[in-house]
């Protein structure tokens, strides 16, 4: 998933019809065992306005695995049925090899550029975005309690131009599944990965010893947590405001702000991941209530 980008791309109409329900649902029976693994659990799910359009703005963790992206898709679906769209902007990489791309395009993701987005929030459909990018996904083990979302400022432009709100989403754990050594910039620079529009080349431990990108598999079993904030509205601000530095700033600042809050109460409620998915896994956790009820 990325940030938006340049919104004098053109829009393949006939990409954004693609999305099929059934596919969504099919894949997803496959997709709950894997994250059975993870014991993913979406908090306050409820907050999502009832309708769209509005824009969802996660950050990004867990590397090509996204433990947390499948497990809110999964609670959309469950929740609200395959047949209310939910869109995500994707990397354009990913959309690169023609089976991936229209595999991508039938599940509801899109490249990620402005085009695309302001399509689909014309149409009155929610849009997933990860403003973070690569750079997020794969920011190192050591600063996975940090919310990071280097500055990239689209997503609030659109919000504001199109008078949308905007939700939150929180997402901790996933990036305790895998342990991200090092982002790789520089080695992504030797290697001129930029020319690909990629700017980075991690290297990853899991349990089967390090590995480039994402190979570590399996990963650590962590337990995934995701929290729905309540929703932002910048409708009074006006659509203008999108060409307002200082507005656009503020904007950037309260949503980063308000996502670092989250994710620190996030760790303070669940602060080992691993140690937690493991001990529910083995029935500790009812252990220790039982224990706790009879002391």
């Amino acid at each position: 998933m990325g940030d938006t980008a340049d919104e004098t791309n053109d829009v393949d109409w006939a990409e954004l019809d693609r999305r099929d329900p059934a596919l969504v649902e099919a894949m997803l029976k496959a997709v709950r065992v894997g994250l059975r693994y993870f014991d993913p659990e979406v908090q306050h799910f409820e907050r999502l306005p009832e309708e769209g359009p509005f824009l969802i703005v996660g950050n990004h963790s867990g590397g090509m695995l996204m433990p947390d992206y499948w497990a809110f898709l999964d609670r959309w679906v469950r929740d609200r049925g395959a047949e209310a769209p939910l869109y995500a902007l994707g990397f354009d990489l990913l959309f690169a090899v023609p089976a991936a791309a229209s595999l991508l395009h039938r599940v509801g993701s899109v490249p990620a550029n402005r085009a695309n987005a302001s399509a689909l929030l014309d149409r009155g459909h929610p849009v997933l975005v990860y403003p973070g990018g690569d750079q997020d996904d794969y920011r190192p083990w050591t600063k996975r309690h940090e919310i990071e979302l280097y500055g990239r400022t689209g997503f609030v432009k659109l919000a504001l131009r199109h008078q949308v709100p905007v939700v939150p989403l929180v997402s901790h754990g996933s990036h305790d599944a895998i342990i991200v050594v090092t982002r790789g910039d520089q080695i992504a620079d030797a290697l001129r990965l930029d020319r690909l529009r990629i700017g980075v080349f991690p290297i990853v431990l899991g349990p089967l010893g390090l590995s480039p990108v994402s190979l570590a598999i399996p990963p650590f079993p962590a337990k995934v947590t995701s929290r729905v904030c309540e929703p932002i509205d910048w409708s009074a601000l006006g659509p203008d405001a999108a060409d307002d530095p200082e507005v656009v700033s503020r904007c950037y600042d309260e949503i980063h702000d308000r996502m670092q809050e989250t994710l620190d109460d996030l760790v303070r409620e669940v602060p080992h991941p691993v140690r937690t998915r493991i001990g529910n896994a083995l029935g500790l956790d009812r252990l220790g209530r039982l224990n706790e009820r009879g002391g």
